[in-house]
């Protein structure tokens, strides 16, 4: 139990150990002739960026992915050094803090690629950069059918080299999709095919993301991304129906009672009265809310565990607690440990329930846990 008496009494733990587990057990999974790719950003889907990466670093990972330069800086002022690549590209203006800090930007745009260019002139260098082709996304990207066209113009960019080639799956981890997911990698495939008659070769051709290296052996190309399931979080993202690798959780979240108070039959609780009790009830207040990432949807039916008792969450969620019933909770007392995700005697909250509950996905539950709660990791930065 994490005990600090000068901070609240809500934190997470973060397994360092359960983290490198997933690594290993992934590229056990898949072998070992590709290379691989952490993606850390959103603070490492919530479990910290730097802390992760260091450990993932001293594991021997390739590649770190993140969304923005921003948080590409933050990982090297804390000294990572492996190459990381900014999936999301970058804002017009941040060409020399990318050459400043090594990272490699993922190109969309012929106006970015051009100043990116300039930038590399100016100080005299040649850059990689990746481009990305959007195959059936619709989100960033090259239409595949436009890659003519951005090649020609590309062709003018003196100081930049095509380093590598990448896409992002729809909807790779439902089965039922295949026949699109098929048809994103044959896409994939003919735009490389124009790169390189073009008279680029990319050294990396770089498809798949989680369920997609996992569900989809024909989408491995030679840099896989690891997203969730570096976290332990599959059972929502991997499809059920194929075999996948073993993977253990790696935050798990906790607070601890602060109040515990009777009420009677009638009485009503938190915003909005939304609970009237129907029972003599013991009620216990849990310092943690819906702005650390326990979200207001949970009121009246979300759970905690408590000595190892699964107890319902009743009356609104808050910003800064929550209420829960514990009439049913043996030994229950002020300073009892809750447990929010993570195991307890035999029982567990996953991220992943939490998201069923809430109809999303765990990755939302994972980033959600707001940055005021603190963070313990558990395991060692070193092999």
């Amino acid at each position: 139990m994490y005990k600090n008496k000068a901070q609240r009494p809500t934190w997470a733990e973060i397994n360092l150990d359960n983290l490198a587990y997933n690594f290993h057990s992934v590229k056990e999974f898949i072998g070992n002739k590709i290379e691989y790719m952490a993606v850390v950003k959103a603070d490492a889907y919530g479990h910290s960026a730097i802390e992760c990466a260091k450990r993932l670093e001293n594991e021997g990972i390739d590649w770190f992915g993140v969304a923005l330069p921003e948080e590409g800086f933050e990982l090297r002022n804390n000294g990572i050094t492996k190459p990381i690549l900014c999936l999301g590209g970058f804002w017009s203006g941040q060409e020399t803090l990318l050459l400043e800090n090594d990272l490699t930007p993922v190109i969309y745009q012929l106006d970015l690629a051009e100043q990116f260019n300039k930038a590399c002139e100016k100080k005299g260098l040649a850059s990689n950069v990746h481009i990305k082709i959007d195959t059936g996304m619709g989100r960033i990207g090259i239409r595949f059918d436009q890659i003519d066209d951005f090649i020609t113009g590309f062709k003018r960019f003196d100081n930049l080299k095509i380093e590598g080639v990448m896409t992002h799956f729809a909807s790779a981890d439902n089965l039922s999709e295949n026949n699109f997911t098929n048809l994103q990698i044959q896409r994939f495939e003919d735009a490389v095919n124009i790169v390189e008659q073009n008279g680029f070769y990319p050294k990396y051709k770089d498809l798949a993301n989680s369920p997609g290296a996992i569900a989809h052996e024909n989408s491995r190309g030679n840099l896989i991304r690891l997203g969730g399931i570096l976290y332990g979080l599959g059972g929502d993202v991997l499809p059920r129906e194929i075999a996948i690798p073993k993977l253990k959780p790696v935050m798990s979240v906790y607070s601890t009672i602060s109040l515990l108070k009777t009420i009677y039959i009638g009485d009503t609780l938190g915003y909005g009265r939304t609970f009237r009790a129907k029972r003599k009830s013991l009620i216990a207040t849990v310092p943690i809310g819906y702005q650390d990432g326990f979200a207001r949807n949970l009121s009246n039916h979300g759970k905690v565990l408590i000595n190892g008792v699964f107890a319902p969450v009743v009356g609104t969620v808050s910003m800064d607690w929550i209420i829960i019933d514990v009439t049913d909770v043996p030994n229950v007392k002020v300073n009892t440990e809750v447990v929010i995700i993570g195991n307890c005697n035999g029982c567990s909250i996953l991220a992943e329930d939490i998201a069923k509950q809430l109809k999303t996905i765990s990755y939302e539950i994972t980033c959600g846990i707001n940055r005021r709660v603190v963070r313990k990791y558990v395991g060692s930065q070193k092999k």
